[in-house]
């Protein structure tokens, strides 16, 4: 099997290795600071007989496991297990992705939310139009007005 393929056979038992720049993408960290942890030995990581990196999806889960969840399926879940009981449910009304900003609108009850959060967010949470999530409201004060 060439070495510039993403899975490498070891032991019997196929293993994924992303790229630098993707693994970058996955722990939403940036190029250099994997580079970094490559040549510090913070990230196990493989030389190919042509002298690039390859950082293996096992040790990129190992690093999301500290603060997501052990896998996808993981890291998916921890999303629904929010203590904030401020959560209003809707349908996603439109989904714009700029740079590194996303700007998602659900539709709740005829009235609109608009939250901004970042573009790795949208992708990771696959946000799409019309498809049902939750907006979770956050706040050390509310107030209150008579209409």
């Amino acid at each position: 099997m060439a070495t510039n393929d993403k899975n490498r056979q070891r032991s019997g038992t196929t293993e994924t290795l992303l790229r630098p720049r993707d693994a970058a993408v996955q722990l939403q960290i940036s190029y250099p600071t994997i580079k970094q942890w490559i040549y510090r030995h913070k990230l196990r990581s493989v030389k190919t007989p042509g002298g690039h990196y390859r950082i293996p999806q096992t040790e990129v889960d190992r690093l999301l496991y500290r603060s997501r969840g052990r896998n996808e399926g993981e890291r998916r879940v921890t999303y629904k297990r929010i203590s904030g009981r401020n959560q209003l449910v809707g349908r996603i009304v439109d989904v714009r992705v700029s740079g590194l900003v996303g700007q998602v609108t659900l539709s709740v009850g005829g009235q609109l939310i608009t939250s901004l959060i970042t573009s790795g967010a949208v992708r990771e949470m696959q946000l799409k139009k019309g498809q049902t999530a939750a907006a979770l409201i956050k706040a050390t004060e509310v107030m209150i007005i008579r209409v």
